[in-house]
């Protein structure tokens, strides 16, 4: 097996308010192999934003409490803010979620681009220019050469999220971290954009990082999948192992919540009630008063992380028993 080029452990990020404090992520672990994509799955406000934003120096408002996140060997956290931007944008690049209020509405499209390469001393001002052209015309943007002096409001979401792309991959960094980089975008650019990411994956061996909301999106991009819930890791797996040997009822419910190309007739399943607030540390399992399978224990007793399978993970006391119902 290949050694990890990113490896986070028992990640714990928090967020002081006036009144009380957010545990947002509460020992997140995961690892990323070389040319793997993985992806983090989970509703709103499980925290999958949170963790990658912990471990890139990227939080507002929040700090980290706990953890290392090792990329390459080195524990990003315990960088200086100086080292980290060198990392940053240069070895890992991030495309954010919304690229109408991540690109400078300032700035031509293309000196936004080249802007990274300079920083990060990548190449020189003729070459920054030369890859621009390049890099818009790999990432599906027509005639480049005009494209450049554009600025953001003169592309469609479709094309600006391209734009974000290209900045993304401009120093040919070994991790790419896509944040809901198809939130907002109708379902033909959705799969245009994301063929485009696995493209750009087999041509650069590069490992990717989706962090998503979207079920569908995961099973049909992602290696491996981790799902989070109330900051904590529910289950991980390899894709095929997922797909068919799901041990967590959280994971079932996602499932079983979205309509799946050729099950049109099938009905909806949403899960019931809504995630809790995070403002205290779990002792029982944050799922219980949703779950279906929860018992006693459920509520009484924060389960642990434990093995079910090859390379299968699930946090859950009645695991066996979810994946004999799922089969």
């Amino acid at each position: 097996m290949a050694e990890d080029l990113l490896t986070v452990e028992n990640l714990h990020t928090q967020f002081e308010r006036a009144d009380d404090t957010v545990y947002a992520v509460n020992g997140v672990s995961f690892s990323v192999e070389p040319g793997e994509t993985l992806g983090i799955v989970g509703e709103s406000g499980s925290g999958k934003s949170v963790s990658v934003l912990s471990m890139l120096g990227l939080l507002r408002g929040g700090r980290v409490v706990s953890g290392t996140a090792k990329f390459m060997g080195t524990d990003l956290l315990k960088l200086r803010r100086r080292q980290l931007e060198d990392i940053r944008g240069r070895d890992i690049g991030v495309i954010f979620q919304d690229p109408m209020t991540s690109l400078n509405p300032t700035m031509r499209i293309g000196d936004q681009i080249m802007e990274g390469m300079l920083t990060h001393q990548y190449t020189n001002r003729k070459g920054a220019f030369a890859r621009t052209l390049d890099l818009l015309d790999e990432v599906g943007i027509p005639e480049p050469k005009v494209r450049f002096r554009n600025y953001p409001h003169e592309f469609s979401g479709g094309m600006r999220q391209r734009v974000m792309i290209a900045m993304a991959i401009a120093c040919e960094p070994q991790l790419l971290i896509a944040d809901e980089p198809t939130t907002a975008l109708d379902v033909t650019v959705q799969m245009q954009i994301l063929s485009l990411l696995h493209g750009l994956r087999e041509k650069r061996q590069m490992s990717i990082v989706m962090i998503t909301h979207d079920f569908g999106v995961a099973t049909n991009f992602c290696d491996r999948i981790i799902v989070l819930y109330a900051g904590q890791v529910m289950e991980s797996a390899p894709l095929e192992e997922f797909l068919k040997r799901p041990a967590h009822p959280y994971t079932i419910g996602l499932k079983a919540s979205i309509i799946e190309v050729g099950q049109q007739e099938r009905e909806l399943h949403p899960i019931p009630g809504s995630a809790p607030t995070l403002t205290e540390l779990p002792h029982s399992c944050p799922y219980a008063t949703r779950c279906l399978f929860a018992q006693e224990r459920c509520r009484q007793e924060l389960p642990v992380l434990r093995n079910v399978g090859a390379s299968h993970y699930v946090a859950c006391h009645r695991a066996e028993e979810v994946m004999d119902h799922a089969g």
